[in-house]
């Protein structure tokens, strides 16, 4: 049975390699394979851009093989509808690996509509590489609101913890209700309804820390925007990650103001998790 290989969709631009750079370095300690994609477009006037698109992937795959090691990396070419293909790509993927911005079919990723779209309707895990990989904190972020997906997205960062030998925070982000002019004859009751929601997210937790024992995991539940909270823990994060939709803090991810916040405001790698099976 073929295992499930990490896919990573490029192009020549910078954004493209870092992306190609996180996947080979991920797919290196998770013993997994690696396949390179890029979709083949033509240019204006019928020009035949075959030439310059092997001309990437034949780059990217060299620089898979230098980060990799003995990683079995793979390549093909691809023709079509940019967005369409890579979701296709995602569905027998382990997960989908993008840079943020690109040029040609990836023009405008993370702020366009091709990496809301693939983000969105991608089969499993989409990660967004905005910048080159640096030196190393030794810590993974998961949002947390109890939902379907974001237990998708802690089974996904407990792996990526275990594989990388890193802490995992599990943060938790309470938004306060929007409040009348009568505000502090109600903030007691607001204390109450926060400590009840902080008290079910360690449980929560603790549940995993007991089925992982193997790995480091610390919580934390905050009052605030979930955007906020994601934005300060990534400062000292390697990966965060989160729910393709949630609910509280977290809902609507990847389509509402969360997922459009923690991409444009989180500076390291992003993976936003659908449950396998749900369509997009």
């Amino acid at each position: 049975m073929m295992r499930a290989r990490i896919v990573v969709g490029i192009d020549s631009s910078a954004s493209s390699t870092w992306a190609v750079e996180w996947a080979a370095a991920d797919a290196r300690r998770r013993g997994l394979p690696l396949r390179l994609v890029h979709v083949c477009e033509q240019w204006s006037h019928g020009m035949d851009r075959s030439k310059y698109c092997a001309g990437a992937l034949e780059a990217a795959a060299d620089r898979a093989r230098d980060i990799g090691g003995d990683v079995d990396v793979g390549t093909e070419m691809l023709t079509g509808n940019v967005i369409e293909s890579l979701i296709g790509e995602s569905v027998s993927a382990e997960s989908l690996v993008l840079g943020s911005r690109g040029t040609g079919g990836f023009a405008g990723l993370v702020l366009g509509s091709v990496s809301l779209a693939v983000a969105g309707h991608a089969a499993g895990p989409v990660v967004i590489v905005r910048g080159p990989v640096g030196s190393e904190n030794d810590q993974i972020v998961v949002g947390d609101d109890g939902s379907e997906c974001s237990q998708q997205a802690m089974a996904y960062a407990i792996e990526q913890a275990r594989a990388r030998r890193a802490r995992l925070l599990v943060l938790f982000a309470w938004r306060t209700p929007m409040l009348t002019p009568a505000w502090p004859a109600y903030s007691p009751l607001l204390a109450d309804s926060f400590e009840e929601e902080a008290g079910t997210a360690r449980e929560r937790v603790a549940t995993w820390r007991e089925a992982n024992p193997d790995v480091l995991i610390n919580d934390d539940q905050v009052r605030g925007h979930p955007v906020a909270a994601l934005k300060e823990a990534a400062a000292t994060a390697d990966l965060v990650v989160v729910g393709s939709r949630g609910l509280g803090g977290f809902a609507s991810a990847v389509l509402g103001s969360v997922s459009h916040g923690v991409l444009h405001h989180v500076a390291c790698p992003v993976a936003v998790v659908r449950p396998r099976g749900e369509t997009g």
